[in-house]
């Protein structure tokens, strides 16, 4: 969609359709395209895909449009959804500033050989507003207040800072996706329960990961049809889309099959072998949102610190089969103070204080879900040991049927990076793997559901957690791809197929550890 720059606004136009954004006050306005001769001297600034929001960084500072500069292309769902991933933002102060240089892809339409977008010569009366807007500004600095001054300094700094932080978050993780037609934000199950709402997509999105929620509130709240175009749900997480091949004639090869190398060079694709496509989807709550050591345990609302909602997603034929896990902080109250490496930690609240949030936390998570089995990976000896302690404790309080308790001290059995022991682990839940099943569903509707889910965590819900986790996604997708008839009986997943299904697992234990730590994982599937 184009980007156009005009006296009073910013307006986004793509076929008929147009948004104004206003300079003055910050509020969206839908108009037909055809208003944009109305506009006063418009210049085209460029293309972007999209629009994320709007934000203000402080009640006395200017709104800040942001925008989907450059996007890359994940990868296709079935269906043949797109899934994108916002790779570059494009950020517009929603005042008289005049913008900075955006970097933008030159629409053809009006930059035909021109590299960079040209400012048309100032009208006399474009030369009286750029005169008052200077005027303004020269009077606002040469204030006698020092106080003023200092403080619009201050607020100047706190901006610039805020905004700096904020490119990071879009740009430098590339933890932020999106679909114009796949909502990523529900589970295949939970979409199913609702495949005849015919609500736009953004109505129908799990609250919970929404991430822009309150930055696109302007148009939510405008509620026409006509909006539907611009709002796009945002989720924070991980997508990975790779196809495999079940070949047993192929063996590995290291050398091109790395982290650091992408799946899809060594995906041999045949006409021999049966295929099937297999997607990874995290989805990153918006609640509780924050880094380690900065947001731990749960909240006085009873959400919980890093809570991540993961699907496995097998498509074979016309059959869709997904399993979904969740990880997310020790329930209770407790917290690490200080900066150095690994802080001791400790408990914020008492056992009779945390019961209610505890409660409110699992509560919410039963309704969902409807059943939980927890895999609780922290050391049950040492400075852990007071936070697995805490845990236990308000299980037995909360007193429900339908919460599993599992302990498995992962330092303890997967000593010496022997993280294969945590088939000790699957091998004595695989009854509870296979009673809880999975979603499976095809061209006629819903064939089976899953019963539950299994709610893993250690301390920071990162290298443990997704080494746990893959190694129970590999024992559904063994049994779903048998079913299928995709893989023999008594056969494992072959070694290429199993190489590059660890990388996907890697790589989204990279990027949730990013996201929550600042790092990448510690520790490889």
């Amino acid at each position: 969609m184009e980007l156009f720059q005009a006296k009073d606004h910013y307006i986004l136009q793509q076929g008929e359709r147009a948004l104004w954004c206003s300079r003055r006050d910050g509020g969206l306005q839908l108009r037909p395209a055809t208003d944009l001769l109305l506009a006063w001297n418009p210049i085209c600034l460029g293309l972007v895909e999209g629009v994320i929001g709007k934000i203000q960084l402080h009640s006395d500072l200017p709104w800040w449009l942001i925008l989907i500069r450059q996007k890359a292309l994940v990868g296709k769902l079935p269906g043949d959804h797109e899934v994108c991933k916002v790779t570059k933002i494009a950020v517009l102060s929603l005042s008289e500033m005049e913008p900075q240089d955006l970097e933008l892809e030159l629409c053809k339409k009006h930059h035909f050989g021109i590299n960079k977008p040209e400012k048309i010569i100032p009208s006399p009366d474009d030369s009286k507003f750029l005169l008052k807007t200077f005027t303004h500004i020269k009077s606002n600095v040469s204030a006698p207040n020092k106080k003023k001054v200092k403080e619009s300094k201050e607020k100047e700094k706190l901006e610039r800072r805020l905004l700096e932080e904020l490119l990071k978050m879009f740009m430098d993780s590339e933890s932020f996706y999106y679909s114009l037609t796949y909502d990523l934000t529900n589970s295949v199950q939970r979409q199913s329960a609702g495949e005849r709402d015919c609500r736009p997509l953004w109505q129908k999105v799990d609250d919970r990961f929404f991430w822009n929620k309150y930055m696109i509130q302007d148009l939510t709240e405008i509620g026409t049809p006509d909006v539907d175009f611009w709002i796009i749900p945002i989720i924070q997480g991980f997508v990975q889309i790779e196809e495999l091949v079940v070949n047993y004639n192929e063996s590995s090869d290291d050398e091109k099959s790395s982290p650091e190398t992408p799946p899809q060079e060594s995906t041999c694709v045949d006409d021999i072998h049966p295929r099937f496509l297999v997607a990874l989807i995290s989805r990153r709550s918006r609640h509780r949102a924050g880094m380690r050591y900065k947001r731990r345990g749960v909240d006085k609302n009873g959400n919980v610190a890093n809570y991540v909602e993961t699907e496995q997603l097998i498509h074979v034929h016309n059959h869709t089969l997904s399993f979904i896990q969740t990880r997310g902080s020790v329930p209770v109250f407790w917290s690490q103070v200080g900066y150095r490496y690994n802080p001791r930690p400790r408990l914020d609240r008492s056992e009779k204080d945390t019961v209610a949030y505890f409660s409110a936390h699992f509560e919410e998570q039963l309704k969902i879900y409807k059943k939980q089995v927890i895999i609780n990976l922290v050391d049950q000896a040492g400075r852990e040991k007071i936070i697995g302690d805490a845990y236990l404790k308000q299980v037995l309080l909360f007193n429900n049927s339908h919460l599993t308790y599992v302990s498995f001290d992962f330092h303890e059995h997967c000593r010496g990076m022997k993280f294969e022991n945590v088939q000790t682990l699957t091998d004595a839940i695989y009854d509870i793997i296979l009673d809880m099943k999975w979603c499976w569903v095809d061209q006629a509707g819903v064939i089976c559901k899953q019963e539950g889910i299994f709610r893993v965590n250690c301390m920071d819900c990162l290298d443990r957690t997704n080494v746990v986790q893959a190694a129970i996604a590999r024992v559904v997708m063994e049994q779903q791809l048998k079913k299928l008839g995709v893989m023999p009986p008594e056969q494992p997943l072959p070694v290429k197929c199993n190489r590059i299904y660890q990388i996907m697992w890697a790589n989204n234990g990279d990027s949730i550890s990013r996201q929550y730590a600042g790092t990448a994982a510690l520790k490889m599937v």
